[in-house]
C-alpha cells in the first residue's frame, strides 16, 4: 500500500463522487455537482482533504467555515480501508486547519439512519446535541 494524504482538488472530483455514491448513509444533492464542489473548494482553501491509494481515492473529508465555525460534510472511507485510521487522520487534518485558522468549533451533521457514521464521531469524541434542530430551505 502506498497511502497517502493530500490537499483535495476538483481533478478529483469523478473519484470522490464514485466514493461518495458508494457509501452508505451518506447523501448527495444538487449541491454535489462538480460546478458546486469546485466552488466549495475554491472558496474553503486548505480544509478539503483525501487519502489515495496508489492514486485511487480511498477517503475523502470536505470541511467549510464562516469565520466562527467549521462544518464536516462528505467524510467517506472505502470499505476495504476502513478500521486502519484513515478516517480519524482525515478528520485531525481538518481540524488542524480549523486550529490554524482560530476556528474553535466544528459541526457536522448526520443521517437519523446512518449507524455507522454515528458509531465513527461517537467513538472519536464527537457529541451529539439534543439542544439544537436543524431547519433547511431549497433556494430556488
Amino acid at each position: 500500500m502506498a497511502i497517502k494524504f493530500r490537499e483535495a482538488k476538483i481533478e478529483d472530483y469523478d473519484q470522490m463522487y464514485r466514493l461518495w455514491g458508494t457509501t452508505e448513509g451518506m447523501g448527495l444533492s444538487n449541491s454535489d455537482t462538480k460546478e458546486n464542489i469546485e466552488r466549495f473548494l475554491k472558496k474553503n482553501p486548505g480544509l478539503n482533504y483525501i487519502c489515495e491509494d496508489d492514486g485511487k481515492i480511498i477517503g475523502t473529508i470536505l470541511c467549510g467555515e464562516d469565520g466562527r465555525r467549521g462544518y464536516l460534510y462528505h467524510l467517506a472511507v472505502d470499505k476495504k480501508y476502513r478500521r486502519n485510521g484513515i478516517g480519524e487522520k482525515l478528520v485531525n487534518l481538518v481540524l488542524n486547519s480549523l486550529k490554524e485558522k482560530s476556528i474553535i468549533k466544528c459541526h457536522l451533521f448526520v443521517y437519523c439512519e446512518n449507524k455507522i457514521g454515528k458509531t465513527f464521531w461517537e467513538k472519536t469524541g464527537w457529541y451529539k446535541r439534543d439542544e439544537l434542530l436543524i431547519y433547511s430551505k431549497d433556494i430556488k
